[in-house]
């Protein structure tokens, strides 16, 4: 029981991950015990064998949330070109738009981790994903995805789709047509993010003209029926799309879920990560939420929000093993009331 030897992964290894292929040369075997020729070939432990979490992490983001997110990462490279941009030619970043708090008034946006702005969320969303395609590596694609192979519409493909990059006015209007079409929430919209983000990584793929239609919609497809509670069926996205079959539909998921490895999984840490990330994106763009004085009735109502959730907490901390008496008055919680004038 206790004395056995486990050869179990070891912890941060996940059986889902999409692991490079490392030669055995590259981790020499060392031991501190002399191994005769008799005994044979000495095998490695398969925690030995591992990755090192390091490389994991640089290649999937959406799976760890120290790793940064692809889109963050493709949209400092126009960042910093415009700031370049501004510098030499000497333009002044004009009139400051963006509100501050002071000591009489407190600004702040109606978005928040556990319930973001739809619009806003949308709008960046669709903005990561311009930067995804402005910035792509390649052109690496599958024909399931290819617009022209299995079209979304009977008008025809233009001769240049593969070759002209789709503006973000673009893809937020496709974007928000389905979201609001199938009254989708905003973490949907952020869910989303993270499975196209993950399914460039598995497949090793770039989103480009000629797909990223294709792709935001099984990430759509996909998101709708893990996160919202009442998902969307397949044949409901037909009733937008009116020009694409279910089998087509059906077709699309089925290699998403196979190219994601069928880990559809979202750990709440790397859902964090995306938002705020988000939120970075946001201001770096000018694309700010909107902010509006905190009044009484708001400061009230998030008052008794975080009263909601100090009470799951307490009836959480409830469910739990009890510690030692030597221990409680250590670690119990202080309430602090807040004061609203």
């Amino acid at each position: 029981m206790g004395a056995t030897v486990s050869c179990c992964m070891s912890p941060g290894g996940s059986p889902k991950r999409h692991r490079r292929e490392v030669e055995l040369d590259d981790y020499p075997i060392t031991t501190t015990e002399d191994v005769s020729e008799d005994t044979g070939t000495y095998l490695q432990h398969i925690s030995d064998r591992e990755v090192p979490d390091e490389l994991a992490q640089e290649s999937n983001p959406s799976d760890h949330p120290r790793a940064s997110t692809i889109f963050l990462n493709k949209s400092q490279t126009d960042v910093r070109e415009k700031r370049k941009s501004n510098y030499f030619n000497h333009h002044s970043p004009g009139l400051l738009t963006k509100k501050y708090s002071s000591c009489s008034t407190i600004y702040i946006d109606d978005s928040t981790v556990s319930q973001p702005n739809l619009k806003s969320t949308v709008k960046c969303v669709t903005l990561a994903i311009y930067f995804h395609i402005k910035n792509r590596d390649s052109n690496r694609s599958l024909d399931i995805f290819d617009e022209k192979t299995h079209p979304l519409t009977r008008e025809k493909v233009p001769e240049d789709y593969s070759s002209v990059d789709p503006e973000h006015k673009l893809i937020y209007r496709f974007v928000r047509t389905l979201f609001s079409s199938a009254q989708l929430t905003a973490e949907c919209a952020i869910v989303t993010l993270v499975y196209l983000e993950r399914l460039l990584t598995y497949a090793e793929m770039d989103i480009c003209p000629c797909n990223w239609k294709r792709i935001v919609l099984g990430a759509i497809l996909l998101a709708s029926k893990v996160w919202d509670d009442q998902a969307v069926w397949n044949v409901d996205y037909c009733q937008i799309l009116k020009d694409m079959t279910v089998e087509d539909m059906n077709e699309m998921e089925r290699h998403f879920l196979e190219l994601l490895q069928f880990n559809i999984n979202v750990p709440a840490s790397v859902y964090a990560k995306y938002y705020f990330d988000l939120r970075s994106l946001a201001d770096e763009n000018n694309l700010s939420f909107a902010l509006e004085p905190l009044s009484n009735p708001r400061a009230q109502k998030l008052e008794a929000i975080s009263r909601l959730c100090e009470d799951r907490y307490k009836e959480m901390s409830k469910v739990t093993v009890k510690r030692s008496l030597s221990a409680d008055n250590l670690v119990g919680v202080r309430n602090t009331h807040a004061v609203l004038s």
